[in-house]
């Protein structure tokens, strides 16, 4: 049965389905498939009807219906046996919606791994099935846009993902400053997609035939920061047993990307300021100047305008770098480009070279959208990559997501150390262990980045590492 609850007006007639959809229903009970007809042509859509099996094997190759809704257990073939019939017929599967009165038991899960796209329990709710409908269709759709994107600039599509008014405004600034000689400053919190900006000011700006060298600065020692930057002579410090050059000569007629611009020590601050003014250097070690032509796009977590005002950063390099402003907005601000981030990296992220993109259930996908991605764009690509791993390329679960595993143990290991009767200093320690995990996963395995995260310095942190048994990987 269908449960009456009461619905929603929608907002506007253009998120009414498109009528030529055709769905077909399949169930022996005659009053649940009348009630689902009644319902769905209300609703805009084309419907079928089969009562058996045998009569779904027959229609979908004939009628080739856009969505399947199949109850699991029928008379004379269950749902399973029709999806492995489907496929046995080369028939895809990803557009099956199960119907069943048994939640999640083990043959809805052996379906799901079959390749059904949702299942609707019995009895039914009006708005979850129109819901989970509609959430087809809108994902069918997200994938043609996906797709038809990559085939009109496969540059643009491979670079940033998102249709959101932010990201629209992101893709505006960087239509009108990238063929400009201006430099840039990317703002943004770490894994917004700050690099993806830089690489798209570069690919359309008139320094696009020169290489663009990128520089991660929190990944340097400040010891070694001038020396990569500017290059060096042989024999001007211990170790400097040849000639090296630097990322800004590297750089010459191209773009260098200097990213995490705020953690760049004063003292490099105005060697900098001095490239961004006269176009020139001087290796480690040398006297003789080095001009480049080359144009800086500078990137930041950090406020540096705050910065400047404590003093740790200098306010006419701040000036200089600044020129034009991009902000790239963080992942919870733009929760709506999140179905299309996940389409594009189930296509990036298939489970082997000859699998089909694997795909995501409709438990999980609420699941991504309801979570507020600390990490941003980053986070969730490594999050549906490890989900695709998981599942083996098939269909992703909520069970295979585990972005807020470390939120939900902290909670509960308070409460169980309690009860297990731990010291201070052992739940200390733990949380220090997890927090140190923590800062290396963010700053991917990089301990000197993870050193700064933690406020620290490499030796402590090293120290901390070999206390807990670590190598400094996760």
């Amino acid at each position: 049965m269908v449960a009456r609850a009461e619905r929603q007006p929608r907002e506007t007639e253009s998120d009414r389905p498109i009528a030529t959809k055709r769905i077909l229903i399949a169930d022996d009970d005659a009053a649940i498939r009348g009630t689902l007809v009644e319902l769905l042509q209300g609703e805009g859509y084309d419907t079928l009807e089969a009562k058996s099996g045998s009569e779904v094997l027959r229609i979908v190759p004939v009628d080739e219906p856009d969505l399947l809704l199949i109850d699991l257990r029928m008379p004379d073939q269950d749902g399973i046996q029709i999806l492995k019939r489907l496929s046995a017929q080369d028939i895809g599967v990803g557009n099956v919606i199960l119907m069943t009165a048994y939640g999640t038991s083990s043959t809805t899960i052996e379906a799901m791994h079959l390749g059904a796209y949702d299942y609707i329990t019995k009895p039914f709710d009006v708005d979850r099935v129109l819901f989970t409908i509609r959430r087809y269709f809108e994902r069918q759709q997200l994938a043609q846009e996906l797709v038809r994107s990559k085939q009109e600039n496969k540059t643009l599509s491979e670079r940033i993902v998102g249709n959101t008014p932010q990201m629209q405004d992101v893709y505006k600034m960087i239509g009108k400053v990238a063929a400009s000689d201006a430099n840039v400053l990317i703002i943004g919190e770490t894994g917004a997609g700050k690099e993806s900006v830089a690489e798209m000011l570069h690919e359309y700006s008139s320094y696009s035939k020169g290489p663009l060298v990128k520089v991660n600065l929190t990944a340097l020692p400040a010891t070694l920061m001038e020396s990569e930057l500017f290059g060096h002579e042989k024999g001007s410090f211990t170790g400097a047993d040849r000639q090296r050059i630097g990322r800004f000569e590297m750089a010459h007629k191209g773009t260098i990307f200097l990213d995490e611009i705020g953690d760049m020590a004063l003292t490099l601050q105005a060697k900098l300021l001095r490239v961004l003014q006269e176009r020139e250097f001087e290796r480690v070690g040398s006297s003789q100047s080095i001009k480049v032509d080359v144009r800086v796009v500078a990137a930041t977590n950090k406020d540096l305008r705050a910065e400047v005002e404590t003093g740790r950063f200098r306010e006419d390099l701040y000036h200089r770098l600044a020129v034009i402003t991009i902000h790239v907005p963080p992942l919870r601000e733009r929760k709506d480009d999140i179905p299309l981030l996940v389409e594009h990296f189930l296509q990036k992220h298939r489970f082997s070279d000859a699998s089909a993109p694997a795909r995501i259930s409709e438990e999980a996908l609420q699941r991504l959208l309801t979570y507020d991605w600390p990490g941003n764009v980053r986070e969730l690509e490594h999050t549906v990559e490890r989900a695709v791993v998981l599942a083996q390329g098939g269909v992703i679960t909520a069970d295979h997501l585990a972005m807020d595993v470390d939120r939900e143990i902290a909670i509960i290991d308070l409460n169980q150390q309690l009860t297990d009767g731990k010291t201070l200093d052992d739940v200390l320690a733990a949380t220090e262990l997890r927090y140190i995990q923590r800062a290396l996963l963010r700053s991917d395995g990089n301990r000197h980045a993870a050193a700064k995260l933690l406020g620290t310095d490499i030796a402590t942190l090293e120290k901390k590492l070999a206390e807990h048994g670590l190598d400094g990987r996760v």
